[in-house]
């Protein structure tokens, strides 16, 4: 098991300029597949090529005036990365938008960011989503050049209006719990607090090569997946169309000489489902696997470390934050704690608060609180603002507890939290009961009216292929594991969850989607 570098670097970058290093060793390896072929590599940029690509473009965007937002509409790939590295380097501000968004959503997200223009892949249909909310809003569309690497000369000068530390460098929304997202501004001082912090989190260095699977217009894969990466000299590895398959995983894992990855719970449950199937032989040799965006079960963390002999460090972030604010340590550094999201690095300040605002003792429940440079100065709406702080430190929203060295357990989010008849329940560790029972692939609760306690507690359930069981087997299983009064009501058995588009389970979403089809009569 290899899981430390004795030689990494922690960048020293004051910009996303700046970022991006002089060096011949491969930044970027890009992926394609024919159908039902193995994957190959379609493309292969050094660190060097890449940042003379990027300032080619970046010359190309200084038409569009200083300190304009300008959207990245792109699955993960080359032209994404330039086109966002480019946006950056020049004084402008990144706003990447889901590809799957719809022509309503567009229109909101480019209107609320204040967009100017919006770069998209060559070739986009007229009538696509995003032509047509540009078109309404009256922005320009750019298609960004298909033959870039043959356009851009080896050497290129840097581009004009050098970006200062304070420079809104990415503006992305929250997903929240309120019907309408809320805009966050981040500076380039924010996103390079961040990729120190993870950089030094993880001991990156340049031999490190990890396999890309989250989506770059969500901060995980844009902070922990590419720029840390990048600012460290190490490659990034994007696989065929820029999104997970399972099928493609291992493939250009072991093509491409990658040695860790990041994702969600999700996706490390579908690759740990498929492991036998699909894991190859010699099996990788894995620095280590980072798991963020969501809880993981225990159980799938176990499993996990067994399957793939490495460890799975559980960390925890936010949008408002540039991404990390905790996690847990490499074994060389300190221990690591399975069921808790570990410690602050670098510049991040935490501690837990309770309703008044006041910090509560170790062990205690209450609300997350941070600070640090790498924490946004505030949301575009200053209403979302009047109740975002306490003071200088920002609220997350996120209930748990920090034991006596300084590591944080999560309890669930304020506003999940089940309050059957004034017990307070916390869904994460219904949903750990639930994952613990041998026939239990997902599980997620959730919070239902009752007339006679106010809520109650209900959970989907995802069964393992081939297994059987139903409500009742479960249900005499978690009388061993939780209270009486934190066993769901009702269990919805079924073949898939709601998901968000970076992969994560939201419960709301669970919640409304199983209810509203009992609401209508419908069986789940």
């Amino acid at each position: 098991m290899v899981t430390d570098n004795d030689k990494y670097m922690v960048p020293t970058a004051n910009n996303l300029r700046e970022l991006l290093p002089v060096s011949d060793r491969p930044a970027l390896i890009c992926f394609s597949a024919a159908t039902d072929a193995s994957p190959t590599i379609s493309n292969e940029l050094s660190h060097t090529r890449l940042r003379n690509l990027v300032f080619h473009y970046a010359a190309q965007l200084t038409k569009i005036p200083p300190r304009s937002a300008i959207a990245v509409v792109m699955p993960n790939g080359l032209p994404f990365v330039v086109s966002f590295l480019a946006i950056t380097s020049v004084s402008r501000t990144a706003a990447p938008l889901n590809p799957g968004y719809t022509a309503e959503e567009f229109e909101f997200y480019i209107r609320d960011a204040n967009v100017k223009a919006a770069i998209i892949q060559s070739g986009t249909d007229p009538d696509s989503p995003i032509r047509k909310a540009c078109s309404a809003v009256q922005i320009p569309v750019l298609e960004f050049p298909s033959d870039i690497t043959g356009l851009a000369p080896e050497s290129v000068p840097e581009p004009p209006d050098e970006p200062t530390p304070e420079t809104t460098a990415l503006f992305l929304h929250t997903s929240g719990t309120t019907s309408r997202p809320k805009g966050v501004p981040l500076s380039h001082s924010n996103l390079m607090s961040t990729v120190r912090n993870v950089s030094a989190t993880y001991r990156m260095a340049t031999t490190d090569r990890g396999l890309l699977v989250m989506p770059l217009f969500h901060v995980h894969g844009l902070m922990a997946g590419l720029l840390t990466p990048l600012a460290t000299g190490g490659a990034v590895l994007i696989p065929p169309e820029g999104r997970f398959s399972a099928s493609f995983f291992w493939p250009c894992f072991t093509a491409g000489s990658a040695n860790w990855y990041t994702a969600v719970p999700t996706i490390h449950q579908i690759l740990l489902a498929r492991a036998d199937k699909d894991c190859p032989t010699p099996l990788p040799k894995l620095r280590y696997i980072r798991s963020c965006s969501a809880s993981l079960a225990p159980a799938v963390l176990d499993g996990l470390e067994k399957k793939f002999e490495t460890v799975v460090l559980e960390a925890y972030a936010m949008t408002e934050a540039a991404h990390q604010m905790t996690s847990n340590p490499l074994p060389a550094v300190g221990p690591r704690k399975p069921g808790s999201v570990g410690i602050p690095h670098g510049c991040v300040s935490l501690c837990v608060m309770s309703e008044s605002g006041i910090e509560v003792k170790c062990g205690e429940v209450g609300e997350v609180c941070i600070k640090g440079e790498n924490v946004m100065k505030g949301y575009t709406s200053e209403s979302a603002n009047e109740t975002a702080f306490f003071g200088e430190w920002f609220r997350t929203g996120d209930q748990g507890k920090l034991d006596d060295e300084g590591y944080l357990t999560l309890t669930g989010r304020i506003k999940e939290l089940v309050n059957r008849g004034g017990e307070k329940i916390s869904p994460i560790e219904v949903d750990g009961a639930l994952l613990a029972h041998p026939a239990v692939e997902q599980a997620v609760c959730f919070a239902v009216p009752d007339e006679k306690y106010g809520e109650e507690v209900n959970a989907a359930v995802i069964l393992k292929n081939g297994m059987k069981a139903d409500d009742k087997d479960i249900i005499e299983f978690l009388k061993d594991k939780i209270a009486p009064f934190k066993i769901p009501k009702r269990l919805f058995f079924s073949d898939d969850l709601p998901r968000t588009a970076t992969g994560k389970i939201q419960r709301r979403f669970v919640a409304k989607h199983f209810v509203d089809k009992v609401n209508a009569g419908v069986q789940p």
